[in-house]
């Protein structure tokens, strides 16, 4: 059986979801997945990209070396992983803008059993981050994606807070993860490792 193609696809403006999709990236690679690490066009005017040094700085260094996503990406990935920061509990416009584009996709059908997980970060622990990876769901359900959550099926999911609807973060004023980075890390690749195992299932059902 041929192997996974994942798609990591996040939105960061100082880099925390950037840092999520990256340890995504290493438990995908652990479970044998092929995988793109892709970030969503910004949108946001430079004017106010610029007043926050920390998102300046994001954007210059580390965002201009990503590569944006695009439909056929989607098209090409058994699996996809969503990104987020929350924005008053709901997915970025950034996200749901690249979402808005998928109609041709989920008209013929190319969208459906795909499975797809999520992740977020928002600056307080109760500052929206499951309403967040809900609102990304509920678009997956118009796709008729399977959605793959973590659940609570390694222990390692309560050393990152809990989250069975995926992991998600607090950060701080300067945009510091407040959680402990291995245990975040080692949920973020289980989450990954279970997204690439449930495809893996999906992908040798339809063959």
């Amino acid at each position: 059986m041929s192997n996974v193609n994942l798609a990591i696809v996040f939105y960061s403006s100082t880099g925390t979801n950037y840092q999520l999709s990256q340890w995504a990236l290493e438990g995908a690679k652990e479970a044998g997945a092929e995988v793109k690490v892709l970030k969503v066009p910004e949108l946001a005017p430079q004017s106010v990209i610029d007043s926050n040094p920390a998102w300046k700085h994001y954007s210059e260094e580390v965002a201009a070396c990503v590569p944006t996503v695009s439909l056929d990406d989607l098209e090409w990935a058994d699996a996809i992983i969503f990104s987020v920061p929350t924005r008053f509990g709901n997915m970025p416009s950034q996200m749901k803008q690249f979402l808005d584009t998928t109609g041709g996709l989920w008209f013929n059908g190319k969208l459906v059993n795909k499975v797809v997980s999520a992740m977020t970060s928002a600056q307080n622990p109760h500052g929206g981050q499951e309403a967040t990876i809900l609102s990304l769901y509920t678009t997956m359900h118009h796709w008729g994606a399977i959605i793959a959550t973590p659940g609570y099926t390694d222990s390692v999911i309560f050393g990152a807070g809990g989250n069975p609807y995926g992991i998600s973060v607090t950060v701080d004023q300067n945009g510091k993860m407040v959680e402990d980075f291995s245990a975040v890390q080692a949920a973020v690749k289980h989450q990954a490792k279970r997204t690439v195992t449930v495809a893996k299932w999906v992908k040798k059902a339809n063959q």
